[in-house]
């Protein structure tokens, strides 16, 4: 290993991972937020919703859950285009990673709203308080808490998973930095602070997420 003529590489190639970085933290997380407000609503109508409505949507998150995100990645670019929606390889791939960790989400979501008695929800309506109500004031709070560790978990799934996004030419850090070692001849060198990035990246949200489990934790 040459470590001189890596830190030289390293800082020539300095624009192009960074801008892969930031295709990387862009995609993960518009694909969290938008797959944690879509799975919130997955986890409302698993718990609370009609029949046929359950029924439609457990084929949802067993169909996603089921299936592997390369696949997920793959017929959101070639599929939809075929059916005339034409998306970017960015579009589809966040497409993909939402729709996955929504199907996550909402499995999370029901199960901590299923684990809250029914007398909370029961309690709220006496009191004349709506349904949105009672889920933002009632069961949000005491869901969050045990929400939480599993969401910040796929959270850091969805940072790794947007390394798969590189087969459909979303040039994020895995594929920056491929291109890097194309040209350098440094696969392990790079390839390893790659990896390091990528730890430094799932490191932080964990330590965030457990910053905010203490913080809303009851004493």
């Amino acid at each position: 290993m040459n470590f001189s003529l890596f830190l030289t590489e390293l800082w020539n190639a300095r624009l192009s991972l960074l801008s892969g970085l930031g295709d990387t933290i862009l995609i993960s997380v518009a694909s969290v937020i938008l797959g944690s407000v879509l799975g919130v609503f997955v986890g409302l109508a698993m718990t609370y919703g009609a029949k046929w409505l359950r029924f439609i949507v457990r084929l949802y998150i067993d169909f996603l859950r089921g299936t592997p995100v390369f696949v997920l990645i793959l017929a959101c670019f070639y599929i939809l285009s075929v059916v005339g929606l034409d998306l970017t390889a960015f579009q589809a791939g966040v497409l993909a990673l939402t729709l996955f960790c929504s199907s996550h989400v909402g499995e999370i979501v029901r199960g901590a709203l299923s684990a809250i008695p029914q007398g909370q929800t029961e309690a709220a309506k006496s009191v004349g308080l709506t349904f949105g109500q009672t889920f933002v004031y009632v069961l949000l709070p005491q869901a969050l808490r045990q929400i939480l560790p599993t969401w910040v978990n796929t959270a850091t799934e969805i940072v790794k998973a947007s390394t798969l996004l590189s087969i459909i030419g979303v040039v994020e850090l895995l594929l920056a930095t491929q291109q890097v070692i194309s040209r350098t001849y440094l696969s392990l060198e790079f390839y390893l602070f790659a990896g390091f990035v990528y730890f430094l990246l799932n490191f932080v949200i964990e330590q965030a997420g457990r910053a905010v489990e203490r913080r809303i934790s009851i004493p």
